[in-house]
This record gives C-alpha cells, structure tokens and sequence, in this order.
C-alpha cells in the first residue's frame, strides 16, 4: 500500500478528466475541483451552502471544522463558470427544492460522506490512478501545491484554515525549490 497522503497535479488532472463521462460529470467535477482549489475537508465541502457562494464578488466563504479558521476565499472566472454550470443542473434535481447544501444527489438530498468517496475513489480508478484516492489527498494536493508555488507558510496557515502552524510546516518542509538559493554557492 503507497503511504503518500496527497496526489499530484497531473493525478487532479486526471481525476476532473474522469468525471467527463456519468450521469453526475458537472457536480463531480466541481466537487472535486473546489475540494482541491479551496483545501477543504470533506466534511467542510458537502456542509457548502448555496448561500456561501457569491459569484457576482467572486468569493466563496469557506466554514471549516475541527476548530480551524474560517475565511473569504477568492473565485477566478474558471471556477465561477464550474460553479454555475453546476448549480444550473442543481435546479433540476428534485432535493433542490428542500436543500440548501451545494451538493446534493438526485433522488436522496444531501451528498453523503460515503457517497462523495466513492465518487473520488471511481474517478480514481477510471484516471488508471496506482493509488487510490480519497478527498482528504486533495486537501494535501492543496497545500503541497501551495508552498511548491512559493506561498509563505503563514499564508497556506491561513487558507486551509490551521489554529496551529505546526499542522501546515509539512507542506513547505516537502518543497525542494526552498533550496534553490544553495545553488549560487560556489564548490570548493
């Protein structure tokens, strides 16, 4: 079994291509894109209410659990059109009437734990993934990718919503190019 917590650009790539096919697509790859963009639990993600997202300002307001930091996160066009396509096909869905949570299923309300794991762990399989993946990987792909683009450690700190910065050093301690710097050091 492969220990690695996290998954890599190209298997999020791969992840949001397997959800082109299926009866779901437009949910399962909005579920999965903002679950990697915005680093959220699983839990914070289907707990997503329509009313935390503002695409007239581009902003999202991420709720998140386990005593953590709760905040504004930016939208960019790309994920403001996923959202809307998204809560476009939400309307037909009988449930919409009756929820408010983002991401629901069609015939049993509110999107399950269990159900939304299973869609990652399909969409997994169908990318040919050597792993198997499962949401909280996309929380890590978050953060790793964060401090691999150079985000300050206090930063990532606030946007995945840590109280402690002993929980996000592991993201910046794993990123090579901190040591770039060495490079200009002249060998004896």
């Amino acid at each position: 079994m492969n220990s690695r917590k996290y998954l890599t650009t190209s298997e999020i790539i791969g992840l949001l291509s397997a959800t082109k096919t299926g009866r779901h697509r437009v949910r399962n790859f909005c579920m999965i894109m903002m679950a990697y963009r915005h680093g959220y639990r699983i839990s914070e993600l289907l707990s997503l209410e329509v009313s935390d997202i503002d695409i007239a300002s581009r902003q999202i307001f991420v709720k998140r659990i386990k005593n953590g930091f709760s905040t504004i996160h930016p939208l960019d066009d790309y994920e403001c059109d996923i959202i809307s396509n998204w809560l476009a096909v939400r309307e037909s869905y009988p449930y919409s009437k009756y929820s408010n949570r983002v991401f629901i299923s069609e015939r049993k309300g509110s999107l399950s734990r269990k159900q939304a794991w299973y869609v990652i762990k399909q969409c997994g399989r169908i990318a040919g993934m050597d792993i198997e993946p499962h949401p909280h990987m996309l929380r890590h792909a978050c953060g790793y990718n964060l401090a691999n683009e150079g985000a300050d450690t206090r930063l990532i700190q606030d946007y995945l919503g840590h109280r402690n910065i002993r929980h996000t050093v592991h993201y910046t301690k794993a990123n090579s190019a901190r040591f770039k710097i060495f490079l200009n050091i002249t060998s004896l």
